[in-house]
Formats: C-alpha cells, structure tokens, sequence
C-alpha cells in the first residue's frame, strides 16, 4: 500500500499551536509537531466515532486496551496486562504525577540534560531540586551516559526521568546502556519515570527497549508513559497510557490526580485503539520517510550550512543543531529574523550556552527543502 506523505496541508487558521506563534512569513520549524496527516484508518475511526453523535463521558473499553497490549507484545516482546494501564491526557501530566506521589520533599530528581523542557521544569512544580548530569559525546558523535556521574547524582534521589528516545538528541539508548542506567537507580532505591512518547520512531533498523521491558525486578520499580500521539501525529487529542506493573505504585500513582487530571476523551481513545490494531504499515512507511529527512537534512547540513554540526538522531523527527562556529549570540533569533525559520531555542533543553537549536524534520519534504534553503541563504552573509 501506497502513503503519500509529501502533500501539504494549511494549518493556518485552524488554531495549531505550531503554525500560530509566528508570523505568516515564518516556516515553524520548532515544536514536536508533524505536518503529515494522521493516517487513514485513524481519522476514518474518528468519523465513525462521530457518526454515534453523542460524545460524553468516556472509559478506556477492552478494544482499547487489548489493542495496545498486543501491540506492546509485537514491537516488544513485553508482556503487560489491561488492567496495567492507566489513561491520562498526556505524559506532561503523568509524569508530573509520579513525582508528586513517590518523591518525598527535600529527594533530588535526576535527568540527564540537554532534556525536553516540561521534564526539565517538572521537578520545580513540586518545589524538589534537581540534578541534570549532562550527556558525554564518544569520538564516534555518539551522545552516551557517564555512569559514574550518573550513579553519584542517584544517591540520595527520589527518581530519575529518563526520556527514551531522547528528546532533543535523538539517542535512542542500548540495552546494555539501558540496563546500566535502570541498575543504578535500583541500586540507589530510585524510582523510574520513563517517557517513551517517540518509542515507535527508530532509524536504522534499531529497536526501541521499554525500560520496565528488561528484567521483573526493573518493571516493579519503572513507570512508562507512552502514547500515540508523536508517531501517529494525533497529539491534539491528548490521550496517552501509563504502564505500570507493580499494584501498589499504580494505586497510588492514580490517586494523585487529585482532582487535576482528568480522563481523556471518546476520540482520543478511538484514535489510539485504530492506531495500534490497524496502522503498521502506515507506520513502516512513514518511518522510512522520516529516515530518508533525516539523512537529507544531514547531508545539507554537512554541505550547505557551514558551521553547524548535526549527529545523526537515531530515533524521532528532531535534530539537535550545534551552531557554535557561526560566532553567533542567539542562533534561534538569527534564523527567526534572517531567515524567517522558527526553530527552537537551545536554552529551552538546558544549553546554557545557547549555541544550539532544535529543528523539526517530521514534515513533507519540500517544506523541509523550503527552510533549509532559507537557512542557507541567512548564513551566506555571516
């Protein structure tokens, strides 16, 4: 079967917060985001959803469920039960959850930086310091965990929020990386807060590993947010998945909605069930496509953006831009006004040295050509 993911759709007017923060004149290039229809089974599920016309109140039913265990065991190999799974409206609130159920006043909580923005902010909502123990690069370009500052960061820590695969950077961890990391915070008694929201979005024949998936003793200390939301590009419908395997931390993790998080909606759960029980081949696809971005960005990088070094995300539609040798004193604004491209500021993932921005490629080809070009020719005069 045939996907096209190279047609653009307007999203001007229609309220999208991608489309909405800049000026017409501007190509967004910034949120994690895609401009690429959600896949057909999904919006002909909704539009049957629709046809009941009555959109009350709902519960995730055993369709939903057994669809993403099946699918959890397909990708995986990792075995979960229905009743494992609780239904928020997004990871931001669960893991928000998590540390306000499980950390105690006075724990750090430990993440390694540069880190998506909401999880970098998390901690401070709950007034809990934190310790941000900064990725190392091999000689390689491959960004890897120093374990031993790791382990020092984890004594004493109430929890780690570990994001796999890694936004901004794209990394998606090894097992071997992966079972070091989820060792030492057992070791320390530090619980796992694991954000898999780009799980399904690996390059390069690798394999996403869901930290709880690696042994019985770390699913009992792990909570996993997943969701549909990137790689189906139905983040709008704000429905995402906890899993958690041991009973008495999923008791008390729902409890601490307190009255703050609510349920989701019928549509978000019918998207989600059509996602997972009827778009792999969709998936496949548009994974190629992204890799194939990917790899064309790198190369235009390489040739056509002197000054800016790229390593080859692994996973997800995101890449981690250095523009250190562009001698510039905010490469995010420069691109903003030179070149009419919104990217994302360095700063927001903890670059105190805001050299760096974050780009988007999860979008149709020719737009990512528009704004590569209109970043080539800004830096023709610097």
């Amino acid at each position: 079967m045939h996907f096209n993911f190279d047609t653009i759709h307007s999203r001007l007017g229609t309220g999208s917060t991608k489309w909405s923060r800049y000026p017409q004149d501007v190509l967004p290039m910034w949120i994690a985001d895609m401009d690429i229809a959600a896949p057909p089974a999904v919006l002909e599920a909704l539009h049957q959803r629709l046809d009941q016309q009555i959109l009350g109140y709902s519960v995730a039913c055993n369709k939903v469920r057994e669809a993403i265990v099946d699918d959890l065991w397909a990708k995986y190999a990792w075995r979960v039960q229905p009743d494992e799974l609780l239904f928020l409206p997004g990871v931001e609130p669960g893991f928000n959850m998590a540390l306000h159920a499980f950390v105690q006043p006075g724990q750090p909580v430990v993440l390694q930086t540069p880190n998506y923005r909401p999880l970098r902010l998390a901690p401070g909502h709950w007034n809990l310091p934190k310790i941000e123990v900064p990725f190392e690069l091999s000689a390689e370009g491959e960004y890897f965990t120093p374990l031993p500052a790791l382990r020092q960061a984890l004594a004493g820590a109430g929890a780690l929020l570990l994001s796999n695969p890694h936004n901004p950077i794209g990394k998606v961890f090894p097992r071997e990386e992966l079972l070091a990391v989820a060792t030492a915070c057992l070791d320390q008694g530090a619980l796992i807060i694991s954000d898999e929201i780009h799980a399904e979005l690996c390059f390069d024949g690798r394999r996403h590993i869901p930290t709880a998936s690696l042994s019985p003793e770390i699913a009992q200390r792990t909570i996993t947010l997943m969701s549909a939301s990137k790689a189906y590009n139905i983040a709008g419908l704000k429905t995402c998945f906890a899993v958690i395997q041991d009973p008495a931390i999923r008791e008390r993790f729902n409890h601490a909605r307190c009255g703050m998080v609510d349920s989701v909606s019928p549509l978000g759960l019918e998207a989600t069930r059509a996602a997972y029980s009827q778009c792999g081949e969709w998936l496949e696809a548009l994974v190629k496509y992204l890799q194939a971005n990917r790899d064309y960005l790198l190369n235009a990088v390489q040739t056509r953006l002197p000054g800016i070094v790229m390593h080859a995300p692994q996973g997800t539609y995101l890449a981690w831009l250095d523009c250190s040798a562009l001698g510039l004193d905010d490469p995010q604004q420069f691109f903003l006004q030179q070149a009419k491209v919104g990217l994302s500021a360095g700063l927001e993932f903890g670059d105190d040295s805001q050299q760096f921005v974050r780009l988007n490629f999860g979008c149709p080809r020719s737009m990512l050509e528009e704004g590569l070009q209109r970043m080539e020719r800004s830096l023709q005069g610097v």
